[in-house]
């Protein structure tokens, strides 16, 4: 069960990008592809209507590391890569988290 608050908290020093709202969203089960040993794999992430100012979080479920480009207001790309050259990228699902 959830409970619903109405206060949300910012760090002191750091200006709301808005002070009206709180965006979260989460994907799950977003489908990647395979890579070959050492390769990266590309995630478009597209269809979505975000913020102009967004972060990205992910969740590969692997042994890999991860960074978002592209962002824009309707979507971004998330690239996978092997946390270790002679590993290679599975193929399976990511878990991603959209806060702005």
């Amino acid at each position: 069960m959830s409970f619903d608050y109405h206060t949300v908290s910012l760090p002191g020093g750091v200006p709301p990008q808005s002070t009206d709202r709180v965006f979260l969203g989460t994907l799950y089960g977003v489908a990647n592809g395979a890579g070959a040993a050492g390769a990266a794999v590309n995630v478009p992430v597209t269809g979505l209507n975000l913020p102009a100012k967004y972060n990205v979080v992910v969740q590969p479920g692997q042994d890999a590391t991860w960074f978002a480009t592209g962002k824009t207001q309707s979507g971004f790309t998330v690239t996978l890569n092997p946390r270790l050259a002679a590993n290679s990228i599975a193929a399976g699902t990511i878990d991603i988290t959209i806060t702005a």
